[in-house]
C-alpha cells in the first residue's frame, strides 16, 4: 500500500509539473526567467563583463579541477603497489616546490587582473549624467532626483496593491501575471545610455538595492551613503529587490527601473515637477472630513493596507485598527505620535507629508465601524513633528 501511495504521490507531482496552469507562466523580460540557470541577460557593459567574468573563473576553476585530480588519479593507479611498484625515499625536490608554487601564483594573477579591472569599473561613479538618492524603508524604496532634467522629483516606489493582495489570498498558477511581485505603483524612470549614480542610505534596517540585469548591488545601511552606477544600453523595464533581509515584509520591496530615451525622460520630468506642484499641500490648510477621509483612504491603500488589511482588522502581530483604542481615543496626539515615531514592528512613516498623515489618521478614525467623526489636520502633525 505504501508503494502504491508513493507512486500515486509522484504521478500527481508530475500532473502537477506539466499542468497547463505552470506551462502559461513566461519569462520576464528585464527580470527572472523560468528555469533560469545563467546570469540575467546584461543591459550594462559593466553587467556584460561580470558575466564574462563569471564563466571565464567557472572555466578556469573546472580546468584545474580536472587537472589536478587527473594527474592525482592517474597516479594513484598507474603506480599502485598490486602492479609491483614501490614507494620511493624523498626528502624534497627544491624544482618542485618552486613549481607548484609558481605556477598557482601566475593563475590567480591571470585571474586578479580582470577581476580587478570590473571592480574598479564598477565602483567608479565619478562624471554621472544623473544622481539619484535610493532610500530604503521598511518595506519600500523612496527615491529622490539630486541632479539631472529631473532635479527636484521625489516620490516612494510601492510593490503594486492588487499582488500583495493576490498574495494573501494564496496566489494560483493559472491567476499569476508575468510580474507577480515586481510590479510597483511608481518604477524609477532613467535615461538610456546615460551614466547613472545612485546613492543609496537606510531609514532603519539595512536594504540593499540591486538590479541583476544592471550587473549592480549596493547595501542601504542607515546613518551611511554608499553609492554604485550603471548605464543602461537597452530601453525597457529592468527588475531587482531588495537584496538585505530586512524584515517580515523582505518579500514585498521590488525594485523596477524603466529606462527611456532622452526625450521621453525630460517629457515624463517635466509632468512629475508638474504633479509634485499640484501636490504641494500648505500644512495651514483646513480640510473637511469627507475630503480629508477620502484622500486618506488612498494612502492607506498605497502604505498600509499590506499589514492592517483593507478591513482594518490585521493580522497575526499586526493590530487591528478597527474598534483599536488608540484610534478611538479623543487625545488625537496618540496615533499621531505612533505614525510619526512607529511602535514595535510598525516603522516611522515621516517620509509622508504633514496631510498625507493627517488624511491616513483622519481616514482610519472614521473607516469601517469606527465613525468618530474627528478630522486630524495638517498642522497638528506638523506640531508633533516638530517636537
Amino acid at each position: 500500500m505504501k508503494s502504491i501511495s508513493k507512486i500515486a504521490a509522484l504521478l500527481s507531482l508530475a500532473g502537477a509539473l506539466s499542468s497547463p496552469a505552470l506551462a502559461a507562466v513566461q519569462d520576464l523580460p528585464g527580470g527572472p526567467a523560468v528555469r533560469q540557470l545563467n546570469l540575467h541577460s546584461a543591459a550594462t557593459r559593466i553587467a556584460v563583463e561580470i558575466s564574462w567574468l563569471h564563466w571565464f573563473m567557472l572555466i578556469t576553476c573546472t580546468v584545474i579541477f580536472i587537472l589536478v585530480f587527473a594527474v592525482m588519479f592517474y597516479s594513484i593507479w598507474k603506480h599502485r603497489k598490486s602492479v609491483g611498484h614501490k614507494p620511493a625515499n624523498f626528502h624534497e625536490s627544491v624544482t618542485v616546490e618552486l613549481v607548484w608554487t609558481a605556477i598557482p601564483f601566475i593563475i590567480v594573477i591571470l585571474m586578479a587582473l580582470p577581476a580587478t579591472k570590473v571592480l574598479v569599473a564598477s565602483k567608479d561613479t565619478s562624471n554621472a549624467d544623473v544622481t539619484i538618492k535610493a532610500t530604503g524603508y521598511q518595506w519600500k524604496w523612496g527615491y529622490d532626483y539630486l541632479t539631472g532634467d529631473a532635479q527636484g522629483v521625489s516620490f516612494l516606489s510601492t510593490l503594486d496593491s492588487t499582488h500583495r493582495e493576490m498574495s494573501n489570498d494564496g496566489a494560483r498558477a493559472a491567476d499569476i501575471p508575468t510580474d507577480y511581485l515586481l510590479k510597483v505603483d511608481n518604477p524609477l524612470v532613467v535615461p538610456v545610455n546615460k551614466k547613472v549614480r545612485i546613492i543609496t542610505t537606510a531609514n532603519d534596517v539595512i536594504h540593499a538595492w540591486g538590479v541583476p540585469a544592471f550587473g549592480v548591488k549596493q547595501d542601504a545601511i542607515p546613518g551611511f551613503v554608499r553609492d554604485t552606477w550603471f548605464r543602461s544600453e537597452k530601453t525597457g523595464d529592468f527588475y531587482g529587490q531588495c537584496y538585505e533581509l530586512c524584515g517580515k515584509e523582505h518579500a514585498y520591496m521590488p525594485i523596477h527601473v524603466k529606462v527611456v530615451s532622452q526625450d521621453e525622460f525630460v517629457k515624463w520630468s517635466a509632468d512629475q515637477k508638474k504633479l509634485l506642484a499640484a501636490k504641494a499641500d500648505d500644512p495651514a490648510k483646513v480640510w473637511q472630513l469627507a475630503d480629508i477621509v477620502a484622500r486618506g483612504e488612498k494612502v492607506y491603500a498605497a502604505n498600509c493596507a499590506a499589514c492592517h488589511q483593507a478591513n482594518g482588522m490585521g493580522a497575526g502581530p499586526i493590530k487591528a485598527l478597527n474598534q483599536s483604542p488608540v484610534v478611538l481615543a479623543a487625545d488625537k496626539t496618540q496615533e499621531i505620535h505612533i505614525v510619526l515615531n512607529g511602535k514595535g514592528a510598525m516603522p516611522p512613516w515621516k517620509q509622508l507629508s504633514d496631510t498625507d498623515l493627517a488624511a491616513v489618521i483622519s481616514y482610519t478614525k472614521n473607516a469601517w465601524t469606527n465613525k468618530t467623526g474627528q478630522v486630524v489636520q495638517p498642522a497638528e502633525v506638523l506640531a508633533q513633528r516638530a517636537k
